[in-house]
């Protein structure tokens, strides 16, 4: 797979050098207007068992797209694994400005990603600024519902959550009963070159993002909850620098919407779901696979393959318990599904199962800890192999906010 995005690089050195940073400008003008900080976070412990195989490098985790391709692709099968790759730190600072108020928030985790994957390692995961209705920085896309994400001990998500990072500027109006946005984002895309991956053709092909994604949103506050309407809109582009007559220059567009909600169904049960559909949208959910695929075009001898975005169809469903004050359980099951193109490879990815369940036990507001049950099962596209994973996970977190100093002088 080819990653066409754009990635920010940040060594630990400089996380700790921003932190100082934030922490000496706050501090040194704490007695000149309403300003806070607020260190906050969580460690996190994990102790689980794989029954069978999953791509090591993904080892605490369970992601459908990581499960083996063919037999024995990461055997043997079970293995343990203790992990605290989940423990998060982050910054709010808010001050007041003539233009009124404005909040700032950096955070990182643990989570080996891209050239880290596996490593337990600073992962950048959100630096951005507030003020008023406008938001500048890395966060979460106005495609995602954040108040979707089930409450479980396992990392990895429902796979088709629709979940991205991106740098954005972002205006938002919000209201009693409402709230609505409008975004520009970081573009991207992951391709999948399939059959034809070791054609030398192909090494000459590369991304040309012109404009930024395009993402919006809508909320409605119920009686017992909410529901929300997003959708995305992107261009996706690329380019053939190569000298050959064969041109595989190209573009798609890619395009999707989801519709989410969490409703009270009683005093002590509460349904979270989400609904998602598009094309060329995988890297906006949580675990799809590529965004554009290969298919024939054989009648061309000039263009013999294509691009093609990728349609996805996915959802998810959980229930969450609480039996009273200090136990609570979730219950859920998630599904994405991927429509292939001609020339993809027989064991691409197809489609995706994911289950889970876990009783928890809160014996104060900042502590947790409990006990989970994960299934997982991945379809491959056209070679008939399936492969699929039994998981149980032991989890203890600690949560922690402090203010560093406020002070409310005007």
């Amino acid at each position: 797979m080819s990653h066409f995005n754009y990635s920010l690089s940040i060594n630990f050195r400089q996380v700790l050098f921003l932190l100082l940073f934030l922490l000496i400008i706050n501090s040194a003008k704490a007695q000149e207007q309403e300003k806070s900080l607020e260190v906050y976070g969580y460690i996190k412990a994990d102790v689980g068992y794989n029954f069978k195989q999953i791509d090591p490098n993904w080892f605490d985790v369970l992601r459908v797209t990581k499960l083996p391709q063919y037999k024995d692709q990461f055997a043997p099968d079970g293995k343990i694994y203790f992990s605290v790759r989940q423990t998060r730190l982050g910054l709010n600072s808010l001050s007041q400005t003539p233009l009124g108020k404005l909040k700032a928030n950096f955070e990182f985790d643990l989570f080996g990603v891209g050239p880290d994957v596996g490593q337990t390692t600073f992962r950048f995961r959100k630096a951005y600024v507030e003020l008023g209705r406008f938001t500048v920085g890395q966060t979460e896309s106005l495609f995602t519902d954040v108040d979707v994400t089930p409450n479980t001990l396992d990392f990895g998500a429902p796979p088709s959550r629709a979940f991205l990072r991106p740098i954005q500027v972002r205006y938002m109006q919000v209201g009693e009963q409402d709230r609505w946005g409008i975004a520009l984002e970081q573009p991207g895309a992951v391709t999948e070159s399939g059959i034809y991956a070791e054609r030398i053709e192909l090494q000459n092909v590369r991304p040309e993002f012109k404009l930024p994604d395009l993402a919006m949103d809508y909320r409605r506050i119920t009686g017992k909850g909410y529901i929300e309407l997003a959708g995305a809109l992107k261009w996706i582009r690329w380019e053939d620098t190569g000298n050959a007559p064969i041109d595989l220059s190209g573009n798609e567009i890619g395009w999707g919407f989801n519709i989410s909600s969490n409703q009270q169904l009683d005093s002590k049960t509460l349904f979270r779901g989400q609904l998602v559909y598009g094309k060329g949208i995988e890297n906006h959910l949580t675990d799809a696979g590529a965004d554009v695929g290969i298919k024939n075009n054989l009648s061309d001898p000039t263009t013999p393959v294509l691009g093609m975005a990728l349609p996805v169809m996915g959802g998810l469903a959980f229930l969450e318990r609480n039996w009273n004050s200090k136990w609570s359980s979730t219950l859920g099951y998630s599904q994405v599904r991927i429509s292939n193109s001609d020339a993809q490879a027989p064991n691409a990815f197809k489609k995706g199962h994911y289950a889970t369940f876990n009783l928890l036990y809160q014996p104060f507001s900042q502590a947790m800890m409990g006990a989970e049950l994960q299934w997982g099962k991945r379809n491959n596209f056209s070679d008939g192999f399936s492969s699929s994973v039994v998981r149980v996970q032991f989890s203890i977190k600690y949560s922690f906010s402090h203010l560093v100093f406020e002070n409310t002088n005007q």
